[in-house]
């Protein structure tokens, strides 16, 4: 698919509006991913309300794709709502734990890259929203989600009103492994970064930040461990309010 090949992130949209019936074939047709025992423990809230954009944009670091989008889309792990339908069939269930918030996320992301790759062939453009499991516990309150309902993926989606530089990728070579997993030799590992190194904009960033290297600037300034254990300690607090961990 030609979509697949060319696609990019795209943060600003048109006005444009994207129609129900159209967003509904698209999220229908998404529902048709692979799914833990056939039981599609996930479920989508869409979010096309102004006043509700601005209320989830503090969970998402403010990004403008936020507010800007014509719509939001929060999709979650759900075991709320199997749970109930066994309860109501006289059935115990026992989904209370982290192997079932596991199973219900790989479901839940597992629908999220259809419902990316189908709206991209349908020409809207979307923008993947990792900040949805920095604060989940603020994504739970602004959206009214009950227990055994969790946040695992946010897209913005609408009509692309740009149209940016494809950003790189690593080779297949140093990501795909044959049979067994073949560790990396400190060589490898230099030619697999050699290209994303090379680059200009990689090498602006390095310079600006006054970095010796280009993964200094991910693991000192973007994604610091500092940072990771504190939204690591709110994802497991969530977890538990939740009913995912007791």
């Amino acid at each position: 698919m030609e979509s697949i090949k060319n696609r990019r992130t795209i943060r600003k949209y048109q006005s444009k509006d994207i129609p129900a019936e159209l967003l509904n074939s698209l999220l229908e047709e998404s529902f048709r991913a692979s799914t833990m025992g056939n039981m599609q423990l996930y479920s989508v809230v869409v979010t096309r309300d102004q006043e509700m954009k601005v209320k989830l944009a503090p969970a998402h670091f403010n990004q403008p794709m936020v507010t800007s989008a014509p719509v939001v889309l929060t999709f979650c792990a759900d075991f709320n709502r199997f749970s109930k339908w066994c309860r109501q069939r006289k059935a115990e269930p026992g989904y209370d734990n982290p192997i079932s918030f596991l199973n219900a996320a790989t479901d839940a992301l597992l629908v999220t890259q259809n419902f990316c790759t189908l709206a991209e062939e349908n020409g809207l453009g979307i923008c993947y929203l990792g900040t949805t499991i920095y604060n989940p516990d603020q994504i739970v309150k602004v959206l009214e989600l009950p227990e055994l309902v969790m946040p695992v993926a946010t897209i913005t989606v609408g009509y692309p009103d740009e149209c940016p530089e494809q950003p790189d990728r690593l080779p297949l070579t140093g990501i795909v492994h044959e049979e067994t997993y073949h560790d990396y030799t400190p060589e490898m590992i230099d030619e697999i970064y050699a290209y994303k190194e090379s680059l200009p904009e990689n090498k602006h960033f390095v310079e600006i930040n006054h970095t010796e290297t280009l993964a200094q600037i991910f693991t000192d300034i973007r994604y610091k461990k500092s940072d990771n254990e504190l939204m690591s300690e709110t994802l497991r607090r969530t977890l538990k309010e939740q009913g995912f961990e007791k």
